[in-house]
């Protein structure tokens, strides 16, 4: 990797697009570091072989990450141990306030803490996405309230979402960008 640019796979589930902003945004990010960035949706994720590092992203629903990712970490474990793997969720508990909501959202769910454990990652981060109030019932945004939701709408913390895209240009010895990418 020192003397060429190094390839990156970015592999996501999403479920209604904040994943794969933020994983277009991380890759967008990445190349304009200097590296080589395929992003691609994890049911068409590309032969790993070609790649020195992956970052993989998955929308959160029920604790868990989307079935799609869970499978691809587990059938792709002996490529992805030969390379440096980031993993980043999607999903409300990052956007909680207050005492319990902070705590509540600062804990990893247990069968995320466990795809996250089978692989050796440099870095693992949880995002916010969007939560939208229409379509959701009274009794979730009844809780969302008592854990601390504040609002609805777009929730991502995009200066975290940079900080977590240096990390891994770090991570890589890449430079600092030519041009910085605008988030959605």
């Amino acid at each position: 990797m020192e003397n060429r640019k190094p390839a990156v796979s970015i592999v996501f589930a999403s479920a209604q697009g904040s994943t794969r902003e933020i994983a277009e945004y991380i890759g967008n990010d990445l190349a304009a570091r200097g590296a080589t960035v395929e992003v691609a949706d994890a049911e068409h994720a590309p032969d790993l072989s070609r790649f020195d590092a992956v970052v993989i992203g998955s929308a959160v629903h029920d604790m868990a990450l989307l079935p799609t990712v869970a499978e691809y970490v587990a059938s792709h474990r002996n490529e992805l141990s030969a390379r440096p793997v980031w993993l980043f969720s999607v999903g409300i508990g990052p956007a909680l306030r207050g005492p319990i909501g902070q705590r509540i959202g600062r804990m990893v769910p247990k069968r995320i803490a466990a795809v996250r454990d089978s692989i050796d990652l440099r870095g693992y981060q949880a995002f916010a996405g969007h939560y939208e109030r229409v379509g959701v019932s009274l009794g979730a945004r009844v809780l969302y309230r008592l854990l601390g939701g504040g609002r609805y709408g777009d929730l991502r913390d995009w200066t975290a979402i940079s900080t977590f895209s240096d990390s891994i240009a770090q991570g890589l010895n890449l430079h600092a960008p030519h041009i910085i990418p605008i988030h959605p």
